[in-house]
């Protein structure tokens, strides 16, 4: 078994659509697909996409991201946790899991996470600019960093590897020195809702071999402390000089 990674669809756009519906149907039937968030903050479109991947894949692993948690859009959604419980249903419903799978010598894990400003305080101008501020809804009272704490508190427990190789994925980054030397002033900009320091504790503890990301939108592979953290999102039609537009294998399950 074969596994990939994509994150970042934004199905929203025709193009990343099209992508999908034109995904071979007959080449993945034995692999397993890790899509690592944002979808889309349609649930609609959430469906159908997580819907059409599992009908190519023999399974599909997902996390939200920031993006599916959008309630702009949403109907009789209370807030964005409340959007998170509709997403699980959605995608569970559809065929996909946000849980642990054990296959023949990997164990995959998902984890789900936020920003908590472990990377930098964000800015005035971020804070107008930045779409979740105004997209997200969340309980009154709640800050960033308990939106953090109660997602990563889900992660928990985290228990230790049953496999030879362990492999977790997030939407959110778990290290700020992920991001390239050469990331220009505008990305830097963007640092403070990138991801928390929580997630790296829980990989560390998980004992992962490889962990999956997206949210930076910047393609690459990189080896920190012994871990192999790849990001292969798909992201907006603008971006194919910094993203690659294809799946990414990243292991294969044998045994």
């Amino acid at each position: 078994m074969r596994i990939f990674t994509t994150s970042d669809l934004h199905v929203d756009y025709r193009q990343n659509a099209q992508w999908v519906a034109e995904l071979s149907r007959a080449d993945f039937k034995d692999d397993l697909l890790i899509l690592a968030g944002d979808i889309s903050d349609s649930l609609e479109r959430i469906e159908r996409t997580i819907g059409s991947m599992a009908e190519r894949f023999k399974q599909v692993l997902y996390v939200p991201g920031n993006h599916d948690l959008w309630v702009l859009r949403s109907k009789d959604v209370a807030n964005s946790f409340d959007k998170f419980q509709k997403v699980r249903t959605v995608v569970e419903n559809s065929g996909a899991s946000l849980d642990t799978f054990h296959g023949r010598t990997t164990t995959i894990v998902p984890l789900l996470g936020w920003y908590d400003y472990s990377f930098g305080e964000p800015s005035p101008e971020l804070r107008r600019r930045w779409m979740d501020y105004r997209a997200c809804r969340w309980p009154d009272g709640t800050f960033e960093r308990d939106v953090t704490e109660h997602f990563t508190g889900l992660n928990e427990p985290i228990s230790p590897p049953s496999k030879p190789v362990v492999i977790s994925f997030s939407h959110f980054m778990p290290r700020i020195d992920l991001m390239p030397s050469f990331a220009p002033e505008r990305a830097r900009f963007l640092f403070p809702i990138l991801g928390t320091h929580l997630l790296e504790g829980q990989i560390r503890r998980v004992g992962s071999s490889i962990h999956i990301y997206g949210h930076s939108h910047i393609n690459r592979r990189a080896v920190r402390d012994g871990v192999i953290y790849i990001n292969n999102a798909y992201g907006y039609p603008s971006e194919d000089r910094f993203t690659a537009k294809k799946l990414l294998c990243v292991h294969e399950d044998t045994g």
